[in-house]
């Protein structure tokens, strides 16, 4: 049996009803399955469908940020509203939300709304699998992951879905924060253990970053810190002068994103030199390009997002709920 639908708001639009899946419904249904399927879908769908741009800016207070990330497969189309309010915690809400829209594409009307904040880090968090399950060594056991906030956690849970990480070492500016997250992902079941940026680098097999940082910060880590072999996934940098990495490392590394020519723009590989060869991880999955070449390779991931995995999750999140556009 699906969910109950009974709180599902729906609005008459011509020839259909309009549907409404508030935050609790969708948070309550989303599971790390669903979102890894569902991530899976958008990148192999990138390879076919026109990928588009994101556009990034800002509130009526410029510190306040929100990304339009429109989206069209051959069959359905939308647009996903991600929110980055930082002034929320004084209000006791999350800093980060997002609102899915569905169209329908016989009429270019609104089909389905869609409150997705919960749902939106588990999609952020299936990348990241996604993309070690595809480029990480298959007997990576140790996670070092850089940051502490609402992202790390499903990071980490996702990552050590599809590999056999045995310890997960935390890097975090605030003492503190760090140590909540190391017992947060001990309830997750998982070991894990505040760490120094050099001595997690130091063991590492997969590297994780989740930050803010900009180019108006130092570098995470230093590029030799990284050890030959590893797998880095960058999931911080959506935003022009964002930056968490040592840029010698992306002249060093094999270089992948979601959308190279938004990756540029936005994302990590911003800072990377013009003439590196970047592969969009889609061209892997779908067997066009190669991914991993060898088991000392250093391979780097920038996940600056894209509107199909929005699009794909939506639909997912739908079906889930025995309902379709």
């Amino acid at each position: 049996m699906p969910p109950s639908t009974e709180h599902t708001s729906t609005e008459k639009t011509t020839g259909r009803d309009l549907l409404h899946l508030r935050e609790e419904q969708t948070a309550a249904i989303v599971d790390d399955d669903l979102a890894l399927e569902a991530a899976r879908a958008a990148f192999l769908d990138s390879v076919e469908c026109a990928a588009l741009n994101s556009l990034v800016t800002h509130g009526s207070d410029p510190s306040n940020r929100y990304t339009i990330k429109p989206a069209a497969s051959t069959i359905h189309a939308g647009v996903k509203i991600g929110t980055y309010w930082p002034g929320n915690d004084k209000y006791g809400l999350p800093r980060h939300h997002s609102t899915l829209l569905l169209l329908d594409q016989r009429i270019g009307r609104i089909a389905a709304v869609l409150e997705v904040g919960v749902a939106n880090a588990y999609r952020t968090a299936a990348a990241d699998a996604l993309a070690v399950l595809t480029l990480a060594r298959a007997d990576s056991r140790t996670l070092a992951i850089f940051g502490t906030g609402h992202q790390v956690l499903h990071d980490a849970r996702a990552v050590s879905r599809v590999r056999p990480i045995r310890q997960v070492l935390v890097v975090g500016r605030s003492e503190q924060r760090t140590a909540a997250l190391a017992d947060a992902l001990r309830g997750e079941g998982l070991d894990a253990a505040p760490a120094g940026a050099r001595d997690a680098c130091a063991t590492a097999d997969i590297v994780v970053t989740a930050t803010t940082a900009t180019i108006d910060d130092a570098p995470l880590f230093e590029a030799d810190w990284i050890r030959p072999g590893t797998h880095v996934s960058c999931m911080g940098a959506d935003a022009p002068g964002k930056r968490e990495l040592p840029p010698l490392l992306l002249t060093q590394a094999r270089l992948f994103c979601d959308l190279p020519q938004q990756s540029r723009r936005l994302g990590e590989l911003q800072h990377a030199p013009r003439d590196t060869p970047v592969t969009a991880l889609g061209e892997v999955l779908a067997g066009r390009a190669p991914g991993r070449n060898d088991v000392l390779d250093i391979t780097v991931f920038d996940s600056s997002g894209i509107g199909l995995q929005d699009l794909h999750l939506g639909l997912a999140l739908l079906e889930r709920m025995g309902l379709s556009l």
